[in-house]
């Protein structure tokens, strides 16, 4: 169980430190709005990233990449909000603290795991990698260490200000 542990570890580390949606945003409203702003979209991303976990060990995974119109939509709406996000950032207005009310919420973080390719990934890959279909107790472990050492890190890039 001890290298279950370090490899859910070194794994949750690697998929959560990297640059990604959730982190460029979460590093933006730390830059914006201090990091204070940057939890509930944090926790909210958190949140689902866990319930996406669950359903996708639970069957859910398996059921809808058996769905290719669907896996296709996926991809669409992934496309869609990381072209966002690039138009954001290239027409933005190059001041870092510029007056915006626009804080990312809960709400956002949660829906954004469900479009977020790199959250698809890291989640497949691990339910695949890990066995976590094969029984609730190392779902249960998978679930304590990827969510702790993902949120930190996650929450990490927050505190990335000038």
């Amino acid at each position: 169980m001890i290298a279950f542990i370090i490899a859910t570890c070194a794994y949750s580390l690697s998929m959560s430190i990297t640059p990604g949606p959730t982190n460029i945003i979460v590093m933006t409203a730390g830059v914006n709005h201090g990091f204070r702003a940057t939890l509930p979209f944090a926790t909210g991303a958190a949140s689902s990233f866990s319930v996406l976990v669950i359903a996708v060990a639970l069957g859910f995974g398996s059921t809808l990449s058996k769905n290719a119109e669907v896996m296709q939509w996926l991809g669409y709406a992934g496309a869609i909000m990381i072209s966002y996000m690039g138009y954001k950032i290239a027409f933005s207005s190059g001041d870092d603290r510029e007056e915006n009310s626009d804080k990312p919420g809960f709400l956002e973080g949660a829906i954004l795991q469900w479009i977020n390719p790199k959250s698809w990934i890291a989640c497949l890959a691990g339910v695949s990698a890990f066995n976590l279909g094969a029984s609730i107790e190392r779902l249960t472990v998978y679930m304590i260490f990827y969510m702790t050492v993902g949120y930190l890190s996650v929450l990490a890039w927050g505190l990335l200000v000038p």
